[in-house]
């Protein structure tokens, strides 16, 4: 929910999709998909309780839901047997409510989210992957019996970004940071972005709909790892056959996006890339790629 994926809209709809087919890979992160739809309506949202809302006047304040699968497999992921040392198989579905406040005067932007799910044979990790394979003819997955078992999914996240250099609407610096709190991630994180081209105004009212944009982005991180469960297995559920011990977690991580953005008046186009350095003692850099498509109504 950063500011350079800003759609100047109230009510708009958005499908990503992950897959690190688009660089040249099939380990790790192996793909996930996200449908997001923001809605005056969500503002009646129970969950929305959860959110500290800012009540001044520059305060724009927006709602959404959003559903969410991620899908993690091993480098060999063909064979049927455990690939010890490397990541387990695992999955994960969840619903998501989440909360965007921007502060058109500060040049803030102020994110929550609350997800609600399952991870483990319930997020039909498998037949997705399997299903994909065989469709274009890959290699087919054998290992998906001994992914991460089932397990319940209640994460909370916030994010908060400031504007820092804005140069005639060109070029754009931002700082963000941002903590997750759960059953699936526990992480806090620090990083910068950047936007160079013919940027949004991401930070200015939603009113304010401009025409043709494009820009590219690059946006580096760094994050402090707590708690991982496509790694170590879920919070509840300890019987998964096969999980990254906790002493062999690398609990400081590196990661780069970058992408570039087309939006119009009502419509936005991304191509995203991403890297990131290995996540455990004896896992490896990890990249994926990324497209996304929105409209708004």
């Amino acid at each position: 929910m950063v500011s350079f994926r800003d759609i100047k809209s109230a009510n708009y709809f958005r499908f990503n999709y992950d897959n690190d087919f688009f660089a040249a890979t099939d380990e790790n992160y192996t793909q996930g998909y996200s449908l997001e739809l923001v809605l005056p309506y969500f503002k009646t949202n129970p969950f929305n309780h959860l959110f500290y809302k800012q009540n001044d006047e520059a305060t724009e304040t927006r709602y959404g839901l959003a559903v969410e699968h991620l899908g993690f497999t091993p480098n060999r992921y063909e064979l049927p047997e455990v690939q010890v040392g490397d990541r387990p198989f695992a999955a994960s579905i969840m619903l998501k409510s989440f909360m965007i406040a921007t502060n058109t005067e500060k040049r803030t932007r102020f994110t929550s989210s609350f997800n609600l799910g399952f991870m483990g044979p319930a997020a039909f990790g498998e037949e997705m992957q399997v299903g994909i394979h065989k469709a274009t003819g890959n290699k087919t997955p054998l290992g998906w019996r001994h992914q991460i078992k089932n397990d319940i999914v209640l994460n909370y996240e916030i994010g908060y970004e400031k504007q820092l250099l804005n140069l005639s609407d060109l070029f754009s610096l931002q700082a963000t940071t941002n903590a997750k709190v759960g059953t699936l991630f526990t992480n806090a994180s620090l990083g910068l972005n950047t936007t160079f081209g013919i940027i949004n105004q991401p930070f200015a009212s939603i009113t304010e709909r401009s025409g043709f944009k494009i820009y590219g982005y690059a946006q580096p991180i760094v994050s402090l790892i707590g708690y991982d469960a496509t790694l170590q297995g879920g919070v509840f559920n300890k019987k998964s056959p096969y999980t990254i011990a906790s002493k062999d977690v690398e609990r400081v991580t590196g990661q780069f996006n970058y992408g570039l953005v087309i939006k119009t008046k009502t419509l936005y186009f991304e191509y995203s890339q991403a890297i990131i350095t290995k996540e455990f003692v004896t896992g490896s850099t990890a990249k994926w790629g990324g497209i996304k498509i929105g409209f708004t109504f």
